[in-house]
């Protein structure tokens, strides 16, 4: 009897280890997969100046090839939990990848601009699809124990790819052309492709959900409605055809439709976007704190700084790019290893003291000015992306841990789509708050504009402080998702 359960527990220990092994594969296949989507996201915009030149278009009409990718994501980012559910991973992986490449190839071979932005439109079908997958398989792959520090890869594609993503473009804008970013990704695409065709055999559970046309058009018009007004909000070039409140209002009366009817439809298991992890405590406050978290990291980093770097204290395209680097760097870094601390002390002992950093450095860059030296604005930087990378992973595993098992994948797709239509908020906002403080006639930035929005930017961080205090402690955690389980 001994010897069989020596045996027994030998087994279990022997198909554990191989088990790992063939999990961090599998991760590791997704993350590199997801790294190269996002650094295209970013990698272009440092070459629309050139664009509207080889092109021939207009600015405002060349903002489309981000505009349209973000708007892109929008729309498909809600049915991706329909799709993890409808489909294998494998079969969503192939999918997204497939699609990826083909526009990446179309984006290379475009002969004018019309063609290049149906390129960016598939490329942005496939990209959608990829962070909700990667992060549904870690809540599945990975034991509850170790789901921190795995979930924290997610940290270095969510951060170091957008950060690194204009300095590569730069670098080859210098050297070579605009279509050398998409012909530099296609082969890293087309191997990531590859090799999950032979290793990703990540097969699971499916059920025939049907599809919900009238949510899917519901979904993109509410979706996409709200993404384009406060796009066109945070655009200070103007030239739409509709003043933004427009779309932006029809967006929003969409979406207040869509929400009815997916309460209807998830009565009887048919949701397009199950909105249940609505009702989980520990994933309302962290989906608060991670769209503050993401106003501040894509408005304040992405917009605010380089504006603040270029038009205040006269830096070129190169050096902007350059001087982010270190933060962005530092807050994909501290993922894994913050990580490894929340699945040891839980979420709060780490989002209290981040969201903290994260306020002070706002308020830090309130006070500069012309005269401020470059290294304090990459030392404050350092600091916020201390106090996001604190943040980031404990939220995100937080948010998904909370959940049942079949409400992951819709969980990640709505924090997916969170961090689209947040991003774009925080940008509106804080790029009107520029402008309207702004003493040049025309609204561009200035000195005085871009301090106002700085401070704009504080008030959220002390909101972000205010919600850190709402974090529950690891004990807390535990035996919610336990009731969970159970």
């Amino acid at each position: 009897m001994e010897n069989n359960v020596a045996q027994a527990e030998r087994a279990d220990t022997t198909d554990e280890t191989a088990a790992v092994p063939r999990s961090g594969l599998l991760i590791g296949v997704l993350v590199v997969s997801a790294f190269v989507m996002i650094l295209n996201e970013t990698i272009l915009s440092v070459a629309l100046r050139d664009l509207t030149v080889d092109l021939g278009v207009s600015t405002t009409t060349v903002q489309w090839l981000t505009s349209g990718f973000l708007l892109t994501m929008a729309v498909v980012i809600p049915t991706t939990g329909f799709l993890l559910e409808r489909f294998t991973p494998r079969q969503v992986f192939l999918a997204s990848l497939t699609m990826f490449s083909l526009g990446t190839l179309i984006s290379g071979l475009a002969p004018g601009f019309g063609v290049l932005l149906v390129g960016r439109v598939v490329q942005a079908c496939g990209t959608a699809v990829m962070i909700p997958l990667l992060m549904t398989s870690i809540m599945r792959l990975v034991p509850p124990q170790r789901r921190g520090a795995t979930m924290g890869t997610i940290t270095i594609v969510i951060a170091v790819a957008p950060a690194i993503g204009p300095t590569i473009g730069g670098a080859v804008l210098a050297s070579l052309g605009w279509r050398w970013m998409f012909w530099i990704v296609l082969p890293l695409a087309i191997a990531a492709l590859a090799i999950g065709a032979v290793w990703l055999r990540l097969d699971g559970k499916t059920r025939p959900v049907p599809l919900d046309a009238v949510s899917v058009v519901l979904s993109a018009l509410g979706f996409g409605g709200v993404l384009y007004g406060l796009s066109a909000f945070g655009e200070s070039s103007g030239g739409h055809g509709l003043p933004p409140w427009a779309p932006l209002a029809v967006g929003v009366v969409t979406l207040v439709v869509f929400v009815w009817r997916q309460l209807r439809l998830q009565r009887r298991d048919r949701a397009l976007l199950d909105l249940r992890p609505f009702t989980h405590h520990q994933f309302v406050v962290s989906l608060v704190l991670t769209a503050l978290l993401l106003m501040c990291l894509l408005g304040v980093a992405s917009i605010l700084l380089p504006l603040y770097l270029q038009t205040v204290l006269r830096t070129g395209t190169f050096v902007s790019g350059l001087a982010v680097l270190p933060g962005g760097l530092v807050l994909g870094l501290l993922g894994r290893p913050v990580g490894a601390l929340y699945d040891r002390f839980g979420a709060r002992p780490l989002v209290i003291p981040g969201a903290t950093a994260l306020a002070v450095s706002l308020w830090l860059f309130a006070l500069l000015g012309p005269g401020s030296p470059l290294a304090a604005v990459i030392g404050i930087h350092i600091l916020m992306a201390i106090g996001l990378g604190l943040m980031m992973t404990p939220l995100m595993t937080g948010a998904l841990a909370s959940l049942p098992d079949q409400l992951y994948s819709h969980g990640s797709a709505i924090l997916a789509t969170l961090q689209q239509v947040a991003g774009a908020f925080g940008t509106a906002v804080l790029v009107s708050a520029a402008a309207l403080g702004s003493a040049d006639p025309t609204g561009s930035p200035d000195a005085g504009g871009l301090q106002l929005a700085f401070i704009v930017a504080g008030c959220v961080g002390v909101g972000a402080v205010i919600a850190s205090l709402f974090v529950r402690g690891k004990a807390a955690e535990t035996a919610e998702a336990a009731v969970e389980s159970a």
